[in-house]
């Protein structure tokens, strides 16, 4: 079993930890919890014929069976779905608990870690500062921070496209032995960490995950604004984009009640243990936040559209290269598409979550869930999504797979 030192160290990353997904079997929801009844609204169709289907009761019913296998195999405690597309309806709904040790259920007003989708909300307060003339996206980190290897040659672009060539400081093994529950660490500690380490290639050369470049980042952003992360965000971001205040990037450990409980290995002895007041300082603006489904639907629309953004920057964030994992996937800044799916995923020890958009069909999809723990090196999120848009939307089957679910009924 994976401790909880290395859930931590391989948390935040997103399309790259998809690899090769299984199929979902086996119906059966987690821990024998009463999964309520479907929340599905059909709408007529304005178009008529489109790849999206009408989220009928008949199509909620596949879904429900769909997410139930991926439950059984991945032994998740619990999770919720949500699925939102113009004139096609919606479908939202919980399965499972939320808490363990009283039985509660999974429900969708619950609060969660989103781990690695703070990225996105990282890169846009950069972005905005872009728009503003007060930096550029080629310009050199060094000019901002000093002490950075090769610090005069990354380019801000490079740092929110993960192809700068720094160290992944989540990486270093001493880093991993000290982690707990309540480890707290500063951004400067988290580079000191990178930093020690030579760097793994020229910038631009390839792509490569590293949650320090999101640390450099948020830290250019409180030098620039002259305030910390967590206003800017809040106030520049979160406000703007209309999200609530459950929508937040913490000082501490706060987090908004309701909230579930989230799950993780333990790091000795291999068992479950519940990490939802763990410290999420050693992810800072790699993957601190917290968030909710119905703000994660609202925030996937306005960052796939870029509403807080000029055209031209959000066409920047948008032009997306390779990640030279999974075909047909590529990370633009903070930010990637994958079949389609415009978006990000998180993970954290005990929260997993899924944000995306899909313009084509201007569908919107959610996934939250309450355990970090790999089914056979698959994220779980992963294995949702793809049971998911195997059904809904086949030709863009997220992360790339044919779809493993019958689409007969």
């Amino acid at each position: 079993m994976r401790s909880t030192r290395t859930r931590m160290r391989r948390a935040c990353v997103a399309a790259t930890a998809a690899g090769v997904l299984l199929a979902p079997v086996a119906a059966g929801s987690a821990y024998g919890a009463p999964a309520p009844a479907p929340s599905v609204s059909a709408a007529p169709s304005p178009d008529g014929d489109t790849e999206f289907p009408q989220l009928t009761p008949a199509v909620a019913a596949r879904l429900d069976a769909a997410v139930r296998e991926v439950m059984d195999r991945a032994k998740v405690p619990g999770v919720t779905v949500g699925l939102w597309a113009p004139g096609k309806g919606s479908y939202v709904k919980s399965f499972g608990v939320a808490d363990k040790s009283t039985g509660a259920p999974m429900t969708p007003d619950l609060g969660v870690r989103i781990g690695s989708e703070t990225k996105t909300f990282t890169v846009t307060a950069l972005l905005q500062l872009v728009d503003q003339g007060k930096i550029g996206l080629d310009d050199p980190i060094g000019k901002y921070i000093s002490g950075v290897p090769n610090g005069d040659r990354i380019t801000l672009r490079e740092l929110a496209g993960m192809r700068s060539g720094l160290f992944n400081y989540s990486e270093d093994a001493g880093f991993s032995n000290e982690l707990s529950g309540t480890s707290t660490f500063t951004p400067q500690q988290l580079l000191d960490i990178s930093f020690k380490h030579p760097v793994n290639f020229a910038p631009g050369a390839k792509f490569e995950y590293s949650n320090t470049n999101l640390i450099l980042l948020g830290l250019l952003v409180e030098k620039i604004t002259g305030r910390p992360i967590q206003e800017v965000i809040g106030q520049d971001v979160v406000k703007p984009a209309g999200l609530s205040s459950r929508t937040l990037f913490p000082v501490g450990r706060e987090f908004p009640e309701p909230h579930a409980h989230g799950y993780t290995n333990d790091l000795v002895g291999g068992k479950i243990v519940d990490a939802t007041d763990f410290d999420p300082s050693w992810a800072w603006a790699a993957g601190a936040m917290v968030s909710t489904l119905e703000d994660l639907r609202s925030w996937a629309k306005t960052l796939a559209t870029g509403t807080l953004l000029t055209p031209a920057t959000q066409a920047e964030r948008l032009k997306t290269q390779p990640i030279g994992i999974i075909p047909g996937a590529g990370y633009g800044l903070g930010i990637f598409n994958v079949q389609g799916w415009i978006g990000h995923n998180g993970s954290l020890p005990g929260y997993e979550t899924l944000t995306v958009y899909l313009p084509e069909e201007q569908a919107t999809m959610v996934i939250v869930l309450n355990t970090d723990d790999l089914y056979e090196g698959q994220e779980p999120s992963t294995l949702f999504g793809e049971a998911v848009t195997s059904i809904v939307t086949p030709g863009h089957v997220y992360p790339g797979h044919k779809p493993t679910v019958d689409k007969s009924g």
